[in-house]
């Protein structure tokens, strides 16, 4: 099969870049399952996995943009990150990386990030992300620090992680984009990404999140996992389907993340591991993807329903 992917970021995403790092394993995923990925993505973008065309990233952000010409021969389908103003004349799906606001009509043919994220679009169409559990490194012994990465916004619960560490007197580094207000208890490290970021996750005794919006899926989660790392976080959107009770615990309250956060001690470093191999990575999201891709193509309509994944 001949696949487009459209995303108007610069691929990789030289620092954190959430979305942007599942497109870059999604495309080696269909690529590793033997299929032909045409990336168009923002100029300077490098997948050797894909053959890449490259857009001005202002232009494709732009009303007037027509991804058509851009299209090569013999494509298949596209699968599109990014809203289109002008519809392309292949058969094409757009992957919601956030929530819309409620009331918004769901388009027939979204493809969201996980069974909560479509409930709440009124869809049941989802296949949940994965990643290259190579670009991570496996740590059983964990220094003494938890980790809380992401952005430093109110939503992101950041805040709680703080508190948190402050109440259990454990030392927390804050990777994020802006510095907040800190504690002997509490280092703010910057945003990371590439090497470090996979030492901190190695490195970390739990990964706090704890999510106060509902989360579409939460990259980070598996990232930690796959780490060696257990989770601690809120039973907000997508967070009770991907974080099982034998590599996490959750929580609706900080007074009750404070309370779980000793479970985490107990929990193997190898379940995690093995939780997100079975689960979720680039392979296991590719197959997803190519089931979706298929169903569309024969019918017209995405399936509905879970077709891969923990629960």
């Amino acid at each position: 099969m001949h696949i487009g992917i459209f995303s108007w970021d610069i691929l990789p995403a030289p620092r954190y870049g959430g979305t942007q790092r599942m497109v870059v394993w999604l495309a080696r995923g269909l690529a590793t399952a033997g299929h032909r990925v045409t990336l168009i993505a923002g100029h300077g973008s490098r997948v050797p996995e894909a053959t890449v065309i490259s857009v001005a990233v202002d232009a494709a952000r732009g009303p007037a943009f027509d991804i058509r010409p851009l299209l090569p021969p013999g494509l298949d389908i596209l699968v599109s990150y990014a809203p289109l103003r002008v519809k392309p004349d292949h058969p094409w799906l757009r992957v919601l990386p956030g929530n819309r606001k409620p009331g918004v009509k769901a388009a027939p043919n979204i493809i969201y990030l996980s069974r909560d994220h479509a409930r709440r679009h009124g869809s049941e169409t989802f296949v949940y992300n994965g990643l290259d559990p190579a670009e991570f490194q496996f740590r059983r012994d964990k220094d003494d620090y938890d980790l809380f990465l992401g952005r430093l916004h109110a939503t992101k619960g950041y805040r709680w992680a703080v508190a948190g560490a402050k109440r259990l007197r454990r030392r927390l580094l804050l990777a994020g984009g802006w510095r907040p207000s800190l504690s002997r208890y509490v280092k703010y490290v910057g945003s990371v990404g590439g090497t470090r970021k996979a030492e901190l996750l190695a490195g970390a005794g739990a990964l706090w999140m704890p999510a106060l919006w509902d989360e579409p899926f939460g990259i980070t989660l598996i990232e930690a996992m796959v780490s060696g790392t257990p989770v601690l976080g809120t039973r907000r959107g997508s967070l009770p389907e991907i974080v099982s009770p034998d590599v996490g615990a959750l929580g609706d309250t900080l007074d009750e993340l404070v309370e779980l956060r000793a479970r985490l001690d107990a929990m193997a470093p190898e379940a995690c591991r093995t939780h997100v191999e079975r689960h979720f990575t680039h392979h296991v999201m590719a197959e997803g993807y190519l089931l979706m891709f298929r169903a569309y193509l024969a019918t017209g309509v995405l399936p509905e329903g879970k077709l891969l994944g923990p629960l």
